[in-house]
């Protein structure tokens, strides 16, 4: 597609977004709480050039002779590449939305503009690989996708039941990064194991489970990941589950969020994430958790906090735990900095997503604490990553490890 062809096409935002788009102030609150932009000072990344540029696409295009009265000229090839690098560098944590004095909703914004972007074949390669990946192995690792139990290998005893059970109460999605990635196997062990303690009737989709299609719907290719949703759904019905929890905020927010919509139906079946279901057991008394031995801190994934609501739950689980010894980062709940690892950003620039994981790591040395505590297995893999990196002596945990460990007495 030329230039010249590339028109904004309206079809892919909705009133709301067009209207957002107007109400911008360019008042720049937004700037300073853009986390890649700390980091890059790229002004292409930071919300007010994102929005600038897509209302100058639009009203190049379909303005006509007014637009040119007021000195709007059509995008270059410069222009658009500018546009698709800032876009993609973002981790799509949404901070930006918390400080806005209108409460533009920016994270869907993006994606929209990433759709536009899609459509015009401006986006990085490495997304064709992602989206291949997906569609036609089902994971975003590219591995054989029945090798998804392969984490129950190296555990001593593996609960009964966990490969499609049919009659089982709860289906536990395990997502692509946790059944797929060495480094945070002991997630999903760790909560089959607190599952089976508590007495919870549990089984997975085994190699019958797909990847829940969020990495693709953030990249601007959501279209991909309706038979992904079609599917995963049918299994879980297949099964007679009454209920679906997950340990990945990103599967939380697709399965709670996103499936119902791509459906037009409801699922028929409740979805929680693993600490909201966590939290009703401990309070129930049928988890008993002991103490831990080291001095914490929490980070607030984006995508359960802020994207899906979600901020007491694991705070109460954490402070359920016998003189566990708890202090917030400085940024913290609605305002907490991203990890980095959001966004498919990582995907687009690693070394800026590294940075912006760094700043977080830092924040939570500053505590004082010894284990930064997360509910995302993405954010467990890039917190962990980034105080090797750094050397900074700081052990990234998933909230369900650190629970399991707990009960241990």
């Amino acid at each position: 597609m030329s230039e010249q062809s590339k028109k904004l096409n309206l079809a892919n935002f909705t009133l709301r977004q067009m209207m957002e788009l107007e109400a911008c102030t360019r008042c720049g609150e937004c700037i300073e709480a853009c986390p890649t932009f700390s980091e890059a000072q790229n002004e292409e990344i930071h919300p007010l050039q994102k929005i600038q540029r897509t209302k100058s696409f639009w009203k190049a295009d379909h303005l006509g002779l007014l637009a040119r009265l007021f000195g709007i000229r059509k995008a270059t090839a410069e222009d658009l590449a500018a546009f698709s690098q800032g876009t993609y560098q973002c981790t799509l944590c949404a901070r930006c939305h918390e400080v806005c004095p209108v409460r533009i909703d920016t994270r869907p914004l993006w994606i929209s503009m990433r759709e536009q972007l899609v459509e015009w074949g401006l986006y990085p390669e490495f997304f064709d690989t992602l989206r291949d990946r997906v569609t036609t192995q089902h994971n975003i690792s590219g591995d054989a996708n029945e090798n998804r139990l392969v984490w129950t290998q190296n555990m001593e005893r593996v609960p009964e039941g966990l490969d499609r059970k049919t009659g089982t109460g709860t289906v536990y999605f395990m997502g692509c990064v946790g059944a797929m990635y060495p480094r945070v196997y002991g997630v999903p062990q760790s909560f089959v194991q607190i599952m089976e303690r508590a007495g919870e009737d549990l089984t997975t989709l085994g190699g019958s489970e797909w990847c829940c299609g969020f990495p693709l719907q953030i990249a601007g290719m959501g279209s991909h990941a309706h038979a992904l949703a079609h599917h995963n759904v049918e299994a879980v019905r297949a099964i007679g589950a009454r209920r679906l929890v997950t340990t990945c905020p990103s599967c939380y927010h697709m399965w709670a969020h996103e499936y119902p919509g791509i459906l037009g139906e409801p699922l028929g079946f409740e979805v929680l994430h693993a600490t909201e279901l966590l939290v009703d057991l401990i309070k129930d008394g049928r988890i008993k958790l002991h103490g831990f031995p080291m001095p914490v801190t929490y980070h607030d994934p984006c995508d359960l906090g802020r994207t899906s609501g979600i901020y007491d739950a694991p705070r109460r689980i954490i402070e359920a735990i016998p003189g566990i010894q708890f202090t917030e980062m400085a940024d913290n709940r609605e305002m907490a900095l991203c990890c980095g690892g959001g966004g498919d950003a990582e995907m687009a620039d690693p070394e800026l997503t590294a940075a912006v994981g760094k700043r977080r790591i830092l924040q939570a040395q500053e505590t004082g604490a010894k284990v930064v505590i997360s509910a995302c297995q993405q954010c467990d893999r890039t917190l962990a990553e980034a105080a090797r990196k750094n050397r900074i002596r700081v052990r990234a945990m998933d909230i369900v490890q650190v629970v399991w460990q707990a009960m241990q007495g």
